[in-house]
């Protein structure tokens, strides 16, 4: 496979390397060929932070595990941030500019200097502001580097082994809140409860939007059906979270959806 051979290339190039890892396909791909390639060099760095699902944290040590890679987790609250908790339309500018000192200090102890990040071809099409302070800090995106886009991330992750292939993509908790409106505790803990529950029922690409008393139900086209047959539970559910309305959008999940206002 082409592209996976430019990546290995571009990873080789580079004589030790920290990944800033969430568990997500893209990291995965970047800290499996990292590991092939530079062994003890390589190390995967996880922020276990407010806006970071747990069952993600659960998932990146899993993943972390079937790579083996070595995997240092980091407790850090975000919410700290009161440039990122004011959440403007730069939040993730300002999320990304405290997480990168931190990966940076821990790199430090192990001796390594090149931070990667799984920022793919794909990305820079969509409103991105944390690439932009990744790019001003000289992250190291490999996949990027390579080519290497959306569409055939997963083919090279199957071919690699990786049990996350096929993984739907997941993003920050706070990506639900939209900009203006501030990003708390209770906020955070209402949407991964909701999401939690959604998935109970099998629906793994949902999002719990937050607008206040009014949550938005986004999912699969495919998976509608689904939300409505569970309809008298989930209102339940969700009446238990302190959500006054509980709503269903008919466009069905997309990603970056909060970003349509802009």
């Amino acid at each position: 496979m082409e592209k996976l051979e430019e990546l290995i290339k571009v990873i080789k190039r580079e004589k030790s390397l920290a990944i800033a890892f969430s568990g997500g396909i893209d990291s995965s791909l970047v800290a499996k060929v990292a590991y092939n390639e530079l062994k003890e060099r390589a190390i995967a760095i996880t922020l276990d932070s407010d806006v970071f699902p747990q069952t993600d944290l659960v998932f990146s040590r899993k993943i972390a595990k079937e790579i083996g890679i070595k995997h240092i987790i980091i407790k850090h609250s975000k919410l700290g941030n009161l440039s990122f908790a004011k959440n403007s339309k730069k939040r993730c500018y300002h999320c990304k500019k405290g997480e990168i000192n931190l990966i940076e200090k821990v790199a430090a102890e192990y001796g390594i200097k090149t931070i990667a990040y799984g920022v793919n071809a794909s990305d820079q099409n969509e409103h991105r502001p944390g690439i932009t302070a990744l790019k001003e800090k000289g992250i190291f995106f490999p996949l990027e580097r390579a080519g290497i886009g959306k569409p055939i991330i997963p083919d090279i992750a199957h071919s690699l082994g990786l049990s996350n292939y096929d993984m739907p993509s997941t993003t920050c908790l706070a990506s639900r809140i939209p900009y203006g409106n501030e990003i708390n505790k209770k906020k955070l803990i209402q949407i991964e409860e909701a999401e939690k529950f959604l998935n109970n029922f099998g629906i793994s690409d949902s999002r719990a939007r937050h607008h206040g008393n009014i949550v938005r139900i986004e999912v699969s086209e495919n998976d509608i059906a689904k939300i409505l047959s569970k309809k008298a539970a989930i209102i339940k559910k969700f009446k238990e979270l302190e959500f006054k309305y509980i709503t269903l959008d008919l466009q069905g999940y997309r990603s970056g959806s909060m970003d349509e206002v802009l």
